[in-house]
């Protein structure tokens, strides 16, 4: 079995559920990249793994954000798959257990106090990009439940959470910038 089809050598490419092509350069595959962009960003992250606590377990926690984003690409291309409010109930929960155990800077941060809370802060700058392409998806005319985009919109406030987390392990330290 080959990995490649050929199919999308002329440019295009097709959805779930749909005969048709479209372009590659579409809303809609600009949007579904990015997410993925964001997905292996994330799993980048879950591979330096980061367990302090019972309450806190990194990688299974950025696992259940990825299994969710597959969500996400799958609503988006078309497929009878969508967020839920209990996906952003759970979220929620892990923002707030993530949040209980830093202390909120009150101010922007440099990042990379260390190399794993960089990496999350690459990530929650495309998580927030990502969110940005698929509202331009969706004012194009590709519809996504609104529970997705409300879940697109915790996924950076998660990864800011972590992104903070990983900055304060022992050996690390934040600073602001000074605006000199």
């Amino acid at each position: 079995m080959a990995l490649y089809t050929r199919k999308g050598d002329d440019g295009t490419s097709g959805l779930f559920g749909s005969d048709g092509r479209c372009n590659k350069n579409e809303p809609i595959f600009h949007a579904l990249g990015t997410v993925d962009e964001l997905n292996s960003l994330l799993g980048l992250c879950r591979a330096k793994g980061t367990t302090v606590n019972e309450s806190v377990q990194l990688s299974k926690e950025v696992l259940q954000v990825q299994e969710h984003l597959f969500i996400v690409q799958a609503e988006l291309a078309g497929a009878d798959k969508c967020i839920t409010q209990s996906h952003i109930d759970a979220l929620e929960e892990i923002i707030e257990r993530v949040e209980s155990h830093i202390e909120n800077p009150h101010a922007f941060v440099i990042p990379g106090a260390n190399e794993l809370s960089a990496q999350f802060d690459v990530a929650r700058a495309v998580s927030r990009r990502a969110e940005r392409i698929v509202l331009e998806a969706v004012s194009g005319g590709v519809v996504v439940a609104d529970e997705t985009k409300a879940y697109l919109n915790r996924i950076s406030s998660f990864i800011y959470a972590c992104a903070r987390f990983t900055a304060s392990l022992p050996g690390s330290q934040e600073s602001s910038p000074t605006y000199e």
